[in-house]
């Protein structure tokens, strides 16, 4: 018999994670999705039942707060068999009132920390508030249970018909959507570095500003997004694991910037985790904003990634 779920995840690379994850599950079709609205949630779910809540920022107690009263009137309301989250700050509003009701919890870290949980990962294994799951071997515990990687079943290849290299460049930059969080030395950078005549399209989330050459959008659609980086030479993006698994799952190999907290971009540095992996299984170009050339650019312009024969995700 189907299970009936809570997915909990927020935008951005946990719900594009949770989402994959989901599909390898016998869920039924009751099943509710709670997130934030966003135009990647609203195209990603626009079939699934779902819970649009606030917003919870990164590390915010008053948000998680919010989002527990939003939780308590669903479950007054409605009774699920099982829970699953990816996180982030989310999943502290879902857990604690779920494990209240002895629903059964699953916490999937993100497959961004690489060298151990995220702080919403170390308080849900302390606190015992769900079953914890690494993507990585290389910090799997007895606590921590290993399940294999969304990442995995890709390879690089050369692009059957790549630019040359002499034409200007039709360049998308996309630097995700998190809120508080900007991310100005890369767009500095790839204006400088991208060339003469280069079209330029930028999805720039929040960090918004004027006179940039090309085209600008704050969102954009699913339908966008993707017309944008499949007509684009290259796609640049900050490393957001839901960015990169939606241009893997694109054909596109990426040049990928992490973002950096001693400038402000993120909360912490788990982005060069990411980066390092997709680096390492050859799916990416990877630069730092202030390393960035022409020459990445078009190195990255002349390959694509393809899955792999067999490829295929556990359920759990």
């Amino acid at each position: 018999m189907p299970t009936k779920y809570l997915f909990a995840a927020s935008t951005g690379g946990h719900l594009a994670q949770l989402h994959r994850l989901a599909e390898h599950l016998d869920g039924s079709e009751d099943s509710l999705w709670v997130t934030f609205r966003s135009p990647q949630s609203e195209s990603l779910l626009h079939d699934r039942r779902v819970m649009y809540i606030p917003y919870i920022r990164p590390r915010d107690a008053r948000g998680v707060a919010r989002g527990m009263a939003s939780i308590g009137r669903l479950l007054r309301q409605e009774r699920f068999d099982r829970v699953m989250s990816t996180g982030a700050g989310i999943a502290l509003a879902v857990f604690p009132l779920t494990r209240l009701r002895r629903i059964p919890n699953d916490y999937v870290e993100s497959v961004s920390r690489v060298q151990g949980p995220s702080l919403t990962g170390r308080i849900v294994a302390a606190s015992s508030l769900a079953s914890t799951w690494t993507q990585h071997a290389s910090w799997a515990s007895k606590r921590w249970k290993l399940r294999s990687s969304v990442l995995a079943g890709f390879r690089s290849v050369p692009k059957q018909a790549p630019p040359a290299d002499r034409a200007p460049l039709r360049v998308f930059c996309t630097l995700g959507t998190i809120e508080g969080y900007r991310f100005d030395s890369l767009i500095d950078r790839l204006i400088d570095v991208s060339g003469p005549g280069a079209h330029l399209v930028w999805q720039l989330g929040y960090s918004a500003r004027d006179g940039l050459p090309g085209t600008t959008h704050s969102l954009m659609s699913n339908a966008a997004f993707e017309d944008a980086a499949l007509t684009a030479d290259v796609v640049v993006t900050h490393s957001g694991v839901g960015t990169i698994l939606k241009l893997l799952d694109l054909g596109i190999r990426p040049v990928v910037v992490p973002r950096r907290s001693a400038r402000n971009e993120h909360v912490d540095d788990h982005q060069e985790q990411i980066a390092a992996l997709v680096e390492r299984e050859g799916l990416a170009v990877v630069r730092e904003s202030d390393e960035l050339k022409q020459d990445d650019l078009r190195l990255a312009s002349r390959l694509a990634v393809e899955p792999l024969i067999g490829r295929h995700d556990d359920a759990r």
